[in-house]
């Protein structure tokens, strides 16, 4: 399955996540900063939303109360179908 995030408060547009079985496979953001949208998918890929999820939740950025990672946190919860 595939989840197409629109995320909020963030420089990424978009987030594009790829899950099967519950393990995360495929992660694009659509804008932002490519370095570290890079790497957070690189990190992503292959391990448990569930874990994911409780790495990533909460990490702010620049005061915003969100990040890229924790906007990724926010689309599994939401295919996990706790939001």
């Amino acid at each position: 399955m595939t989840i197409n995030y629109t995320p909020s408060k963030v420089c990424a547009k978009q987030i594009l996540v790829e899950v099967n079985d519950g393990v995360v496979g495929d992660v694009r953001f659509v804008g932002g900063c490519g370095g570290n949208a890079a790497g957070i998918s690189k990190l992503a890929k292959g391990m448990k939303a569930d874990e994911l999820i409780k790495r990533l939740e909460n990490i702010n950025c620049g005061g915003r109360g969100t990040s890229c990672p924790d906007q990724l946190a926010q689309a599994l919860k939401t295919f996990n179908g706790e939001q």
